[in-house]
């Protein structure tokens, strides 16, 4: 009854255009009134504590990450330099896409900016080249939602404090599945340009690679120095957070100078703006889950999948499934914040290693973010590139179905995630 209660109150609000923190908030009074816990007191407590992380502070300073490496120009010098190594090649433009994506997940961790930074500067270039406008917002879209799965991620910060587990292990062990995701994306790219009539660009000389690598030098070092640092042991992923905001800052005013002062306050502004409504949904997350745990729900969730918990893998297949599913109408935030208290426990009896399971997760919340009829990056890029939402659907259908496969092969095979992990933890 109480799961029940949990699932009807909470779609049920959702349903009558209620924001989801809210409908958080909502569904705990339900489960409060239905456990017999009348005292207001609870919600405000566990909505100070929920957000009251330490963890959760790392947010903030990776969203401002982000804006001064948009501003600063170290998103433009990314795409010009892999522009300049690997744009000759046929389709280069698409390859591009997903190289400058991968890079630029490793220094900002959001989708949402990441992709909305590739649509506005490779969009035209590829649209002007001739290539096919909805497979090239596809493409774009796909390669966006590598952000959230290589670090550093704003999804592993929150799984990671709503699931008790190590966000520092969470990083590390998002490198290679995050860059199988591009591989699977340039493949799904490679099969479906092979009929199209398309001209190479021109070979740039090694003197203007040099020149393109040389001037995106200080974009580079800024993953190397994070990653480095955390793989050490010299920081936490809260000082690193700090580290990488001040250090787009510097190079974005001393270096590339191209954040003036005046610049900054708006700058902060609107990473503020962005933060607060991560932080308010973490907050109501917190009611519904302490609620979650009072009303056993774990444990009602437990004895319907009984039967699956003797057989991990087939387990973890469904809860992927699962996941899928309901990625297909809630953004990531929210789908952590709910799904988490609820799956984690599960995972830890049936002996899934939570590390492994939450890399899952995030993969499948970040593909989430492309699959219609939601798909909030997929609106992001339609916004940008003025692509019909049917159309920009039919384009990144081949590359959501290869970062499926690529979800699928980590679900068969755990030691990709795993082996490499072991030996990068510190």
């Amino acid at each position: 009854m109480t799961l029940a209660i949990f699932a009807g109150s909470l779609l049920g609000l959702m349903a009558l255009g209620i924001p989801v923190a809210f409908s958080l908030i909502g569904c705990g009074l339900a489960l409060m009134f239905y456990l017999g816990l009348t005292d207001p007191p609870i919600v405000v407590l566990n909505m100070w504590d929920g957000a009251n992380s330490y963890p959760l502070l790392a947010i903030p300073f990776f969203m401002l990450a982000g804006e001064f490496m948009n501003a600063g120009g170290l998103t433009r010098r990314i795409i010009a330099m892999s522009s300049a190594w690997i744009g000759h090649i046929r389709g280069g433009l698409g390859y591009v896409t997903v190289f400058a994506a991968v890079i630029m997940a490793s220094l900002s961790g959001s989708a949402l900016a990441d992709t909305a930074s590739l649509a506005a500067v490779l969009f035209p270039m590829m649209r002007d080249a001739g290539y096919n406008r909805s497979r090239s917002v596809g493409l774009i879209a796909s390669g966006g939602v590598i952000a959230p799965v290589i670090p550093p991620s704003m999804g592993m910060i929150i799984f990671g404090v709503s699931g008790g587990v190590s966000i520092t292990k969470l990083f590390l062990a998002g490198i290679v599945p995050g860059v199988l995701m591009g591989l699977g994306i340039m493949v799904a790219w490679r099969w479906c340009i092979k009929s199209d009539l398309m001209e190479a660009e021109p070979k740039a000389s090694y003197e203007t690679r040099f020149k393109a690598t040389r001037d995106a030098f200080w974009a580079l070092v800024m993953p190397v120095v994070v990653i480095g640092g955390l793989k050490a042991g010299f920081f936490t992923p809260t000082e690193a957070a700090v580290i990488a905001a001040i250090y787009c800052l510097f190079v974005g005013m001393f270096i590339y100078r191209e954040i003036p002062a005046k610049k900054i306050y708006p700058l902060v502004i609107s990473a503020g703006e962005t933060t607060a409504v991560v932080m308010f949904m973490a907050a109501a997350a917190a009611v519904s889950a302490w609620l979650i745990t009072a009303a056993n729900i774990p444990q009602d969730v437990a004895h319907i999948l009984q039967p699956l918990i003797p057989h991990p893998r087939l387990l973890t297949f469904v809860l992927i499934a699962l996941g899928m599913v309901i990625g297909m109408g809630l953004d990531m935030t929210p789908t952590i914040l709910i799904m988490t208290p609820v799956l984690m426990p599960i995972v830890r009896m049936a002996g899934i290693d939570p590390i492994y399971f939450a890399v899952l997760f995030i993969m499948n919340c970040s593909i989430g973010l492309v699959t219609p009829p939601v798909g909030t990056v997929l609106n992001v890029v339609c916004n940008v590139t003025r692509v019909p939402m049917s159309d920009a659907i039919k384009g990144v259908l081949p590359f959501m179905i290869a970062e499926y496969g690529v979800l699928l092969l980590l679900v068969i095979f755990p030691q990709i995630v795993l082996v490499p992990l072991n030996w990068m933890a510190p």
